[in-house]
């Protein structure tokens, strides 16, 4: 111990301080940037299974699956059209998330999260007063754009602004708030489907405003982080910032770390070109390959298409909306474990332990659907299988939800060193929205060619991404955000990237 600071035998350390209101608050507010993901995500599904909804933009979806009997189970929704306007948004996402990275680095989180609300306030009011399918997908684009700045900006502000040992507990609150608006807006289809005269689907869209008023207005009063205001120039204030925070004035040694890291940051002239670097390629990596799988899970089967997927399982269209609110409530309850456990458990335990039950429920819904329509898609879902069906999805989702959801957006928010740290969170986003945007995309199209078979396909890629959390994602838990090169040199794998160079604070590297 020195100076206040606490050095592990692992060469960790950990800063003096507290978790201060004044974190809560911040941390809270800048979440919110998850309610606009979280609330597109349920109400495009809930939207999309309304009669009023496919007789003014997709006629031809509803006589399919309303009139033509000759049409199975399986192949109902398969449109390619009604899957662009779900899908079209994580695409205008992917290109934004890029520009976002300038913007985050260059103005600050917050005024990115700004961007991102506006942006967003704007494409709900076109998909809430679109006439043709042309406004509704202009107005997808500009909601992808405002996603796309806020979960470049939410991850790595919460990471920034929370202390080592509680950042997990603190990230996740954007995990959250997404499942927090996945449910709200569940609940808003299941009220606004029962509105006579067939225009309820304009207040589900239309209503996306409001989350998006709430991170534009809240972003106002949001400080910068002390990383964020030394890396653009405010060395004072940051340190100011940093005490205010962390609840004391000892951040000497925490202060001194961040001008270190903010001076090697100043020596990189071309972030997306270093990102490549040898040292940093354990960071890269996981920033592609976490949300890589965490699409793969199939977890957006169940949250875009839930109400279309229990109408194609022979739920009633109130029934299919009302299990995809409950879904949704287990999904944020679910959430609070993964809160409560992140910073105790570890990431990997979650990593592991929810990867594993994930892959017993798609084994169990694939068998249970199997079992019922088989590769024919015709057949009566009896009301036990059904519930067997909902509970057995309901266990998924909270796997997920304490698991993939949450840790698919903490880790790769927290293992890139500062010059690259915009870009890295960038990266992760990208890669992220573009396979949310194949899955969207093409997922009618493989239930109607594969089947229950696509629960299974769904569970191979879970045993793949658990063998690969097993050996090559390390514990994060309790580490400086500063500090993450350390976990790095120690991992068995990782090692033979970074060299002695790389674990000396206050190094050169290349521009």
């Amino acid at each position: 111990m020195a100076g206040g600071v606490i050095v592990d035998t692992s060469g960790r350390k950990e800063y003096p301080g507290k978790v201060t209101a004044y974190v809560i608050f911040a941390s809270i507010v800048a979440a919110f940037g998850g309610l606009i993901f979280g609330y597109d995500i349920g109400i495009s599904g809930g939207v999309t299974s309304m009669d009023s909804f496919l007789l003014d933009f997709f006629p031809s979806v509803y006589h399919k699956a309303k009139l033509d009997t000759s049409t199975n189970q399986y192949c109902k929704f398969d449109s390619a059209l009604l899957t662009l306007f779900t899908s079209s948004l994580y695409l205008a996402a992917l290109v934004a998330s890029v520009c976002a990275s300038t913007v985050t680095r260059v103005a600050g989180r917050k005024w990115s999260m700004f961007g991102g609300g506006v942006v967003f306030l704007a494409g709900a009011a076109l998909n809430g007063a679109a006439t043709n399918v042309a406004m509704l997908i202009i107005g997808r684009i500009l909601l992808g754009v405002g996603v796309g700045f806020a979960n470049q900006s939410v991850p790595v502000y919460l990471s920034e602004m929370a202390p080592a040992r509680l950042r997990g507990m603190l990230n996740i609150l954007f995990q959250l708030m997404i499942t927090i608006g996945i449910v709200i807006a569940n609940l808003i289809n299941y009220g606004t489907a029962k509105i006579a005269g067939g225009w309820g689907w304009r207040v589900s869209l239309g209503l996306a405003g409001v989350p998006a008023i709430m991170i534009t207005v809240g972003s106002l009063f949001l400080p910068d982080t002390p990383n964020s205001l030394i890396e653009r120039g405010h060395p004072h204030e940051a340190k100011e910032m940093l005490k205010r925070i962390r609840g004391t004035e000892d951040v000497g040694a925490e202060y001194e770390d961040l001008v270190a890291a903010s001076e090697e940051a100043k020596q990189i002239k071309h972030p997306w070109r270093n990102i490549l670097e040898k040292r940093n390629r354990p960071p890269l990596t996981m920033s592609i390959c976490i949300p890589f799988f965490q699409q793969l899970t199939g977890i957006n089967v169940i949250m875009f298409y839930a109400p279309v997927l229990f109408k194609t399982i022979g739920f009633g269209d109130d029934a299919s909306l009302m299990s995809a609110v409950i879904t949704g409530l287990v999904n944020v309850l679910a959430t609070f474990v993964s809160i409560v456990a992140v910073d105790r458990a570890g990431r990997r335990f979650l990593f592991l332990q929810g990867g594993t039950q994930m892959l017993a429920c798609q084994i169990i819904v694939g068998a249970l659907i199997g079992s019922v329509f088989g590769t024919t898609g015709e057949g009566d879902m009896t009301k036990v299988k059904a519930v067997f069906i909902v509970v057995a999805i309901c266990f998924y989702v909270a796997a997920f939800a304490w698991s993939w959801g949450p840790l698919g957006w903490l880790v790769p928010s927290e293992v890139f060193p500062l010059e690259i740290r915009s870009a890295g969170q960038s990266m992760n986003v990208s890669v992220n929205m573009l396979f949310t945007f194949f899955i969207g995309q093409l997922f009618l199209k493989m239930l109607c060619t594969m089947k229950f078979g696509l629960f299974f396909f769904f569970g191979g890629w879970v045993i793949i991404m658990t063998i690969f959390v097993y050996l090559f994602v390390p514990e994060t838990k309790g580490v400086p955000i500063e500090e993450m090169v350390l976990v790095w040199e120690q991992h068995w794998f990782w090692s033979k990237y970074i060299s002695d160079e790389d674990t000396h604070v206050g190094k050169k590297p290349k521009a």
